[in-house]
């Protein structure tokens, strides 16, 4: 489908090509984990050959992420579905990373809790006012998925037994990660809060204007 397609009035097959590359995303999760799981210490881990394994598959998800929103929003074919499904297959990426490393004893627990709390919150926000109105990602979610991902991969990648002061910048770049989680997780709730107010707002004012 052509964006002129789009823009003569047709809407956007829901699966069009972003939304398979989203999907392609979220069948990426499971390698990515299985990867990290081979090389656990006492698991016949092969010098970090499956860690470096894990890297790639991460990556390659991570791109998937950035090339259909720039396909979607080139081709005129941003969908609901688009809207929703995107941000769950990053949560489901990030998500099994952070709980990855954490059952790996790589990330405290409570820096995983936290940040999937927000996550899925969010998640839970955006499907409550679904009625109302569809909330879209910030620039502060996309310079939080920015920030999480630098940090994950700073983490994934086998290098702290080369340079151990890799270890401390990972840690301090999931740190700037979490306080941007946490910080955007406010604004999102904001946001739902009135969308879910102006929606109200306008079904009242439908049923007074249709009332004689």
């Amino acid at each position: 489908m052509t964006s002129a397609e789009t823009n003569a009035g047709s809407a956007p097959r829901i699966w069009n090509l972003p939304n398979i590359l989203t999907m392609l995303r979220i069948a990426l999760v499971p390698f990515f984990v299985w990867f990290l799981l081979a090389d656990a210490p006492g698991l016949d881990a092969q010098n970090g050959a499956w860690r470096w394994a894990a890297v790639v598959v991460f990556a390659v998800a991570i791109y998937t992420d950035k090339l259909d929103g720039d396909i979607a929003r080139s081709r005129g074919l941003i969908t609901d579905f688009g809207k929703i499904a995107d941000p769950i297959a990053d949560k489901l990426l990030i998500g099994s990373a952070l709980v990855m490393l954490s059952l790996l004893g790589e990330l405290p627990w409570w820096v995983t809790v936290l940040i999937l709390v927000r996550e899925w919150g969010v998640t839970a926000l955006r499907f409550f006012v679904i009625r109302y109105g569809v909330i879209p990602a910030s620039r502060g979610g996309k310079l939080k998925t920015v920030v999480q991902t630098a940090a994950i991969f700073l983490y994934v990648m086998p290098l702290a037994s080369i340079a151990p002061w890799l270890g401390f910048l990972a840690f301090a770049v999931m740190m700037a990660a979490l306080a941007i989680t946490v910080w955007t997780g406010a604004e999102y709730l904001v946001e739902a809060l009135k969308l879910r107010a102006n929606g109200i707002r306008a079904k009242k004012q439908q049923v007074q204007e249709g009332t004689p």
